[in-house]
């Protein structure tokens, strides 16, 4: 089957576009005789000639007017087929919110590798209590918000993920029966306000034995025998084990959403969603 060379194409539209041999060469970084081997190339494998000699210039004839045409369409879509597949350009500097648990869980990878895919898009990152990044409804201090939501509360962000609350402790500890110790966030945590609905209801004793916003003082306390805490299934660290017992009531679910403030970088907020999202949703 015979395949035209969009290499020749290109060039014959160069020289329609400009008008003459030599300004397309300049433009493509050839010389004229090369701009005239690829046309002399194309006309050979068309069997027509696509120009006409009027004194010392070529004009393009109406079969080179109808090969003009198509050639366009062609190069545009192998343009638009490379721009689909190679990363935007992007730059600026993007502020993310999110909560402490995903800070160590889901932070890192986003980090390392969004930094490698956009080198020039740099992040500021607060975190803190979702209560906390979500009290301003503009957002006006962030281009992103990752939060948690409870699951029976309309919000306007996008709902990336309805995760199992889960109860998490260090299996090698034997935790008493008797009073329960909790590690768990300050007041304005859906995890602490969930545990502490869901103890209410039933007759075990319990106690908070310790308090810490950020998920790494709160893992240090639970390897220490302090107590156990509660945290949505996909932000559970390494060092923590799911722990399940009779006397654990379940805790239902949380919604993770992301909240999209006014950017002076949109392109690239947008591209830091996706990615958030593609590392946060687990593929099927």
């Amino acid at each position: 089957m015979k395949q035209l060379s969009l290499d020749n194409l290109r060039t014959f539209v160069a020289v329609v576009d400009l008008g003459g041999f030599a300004k397309a060469g300049e433009k493509l970084g050839l010389t004229q005789p090369a701009v005239s081997l690829q046309i002399k190339r194309l006309e050979q494998q068309l069997s027509k000639r696509l120009f006409a000699k009027q004194g010392q210039r070529q004009i393009v004839n109406q079969d080179g007017l109808q090969v003009y045409k198509t050639a366009q369409t062609m190069l545009e879509l192998n343009d638009s087929i490379f721009r689909q597949f190679q990363p935007m350009s992007l730059k600026g500097r993007l502020r993310l919110g999110i909560p402490s648990e995903f800070a160590t869980t889901l932070l890192p990878s986003i980090i390392g590798e969004f930094g490698k895919l956009y080198p020039d898009v740099s992040l500021e990152v607060t975190s803190a209590l979702s209560k906390t990044l979500l009290k301003d409804e503009n957002l006006s201090g962030f281009d992103l918000v990752l939060a948690l939501v409870d699951p029976d509360v309309e919000v306007d962000g996008q709902v990336l993920l309805i995760d199992k609350l889960v109860w998490v402790g260090d299996r090698s500890l034997a935790y008493p029966h008797a009073n329960l110790s909790l590690v768990l966030a300050p007041d304005g945590c859906v995890y602490r306000s969930r545990v502490i609905n869901k103890l209410k209801q039933q007759t075990q004793q319990w106690r908070i034995s310790y308090t810490n916003a950020d998920l790494s003082g709160i893992t240090a306390a639970i390897k220490q025998g302090l107590g156990i805490s509660a945290l949505a299934k996909s932000s559970v660290p390494k060092q923590l084990d799911i722990i399940q017992h009779n006397y654990l009531p379940k805790l239902g679910t949380i919604k993770i959403c992301l909240f999209t403030g006014k950017s002076q970088h949109p392109h690239a907020s947008v591209k830091l969603a996706e990615f958030i999202q593609s590392k946060l949703v687990p593929t099927s």
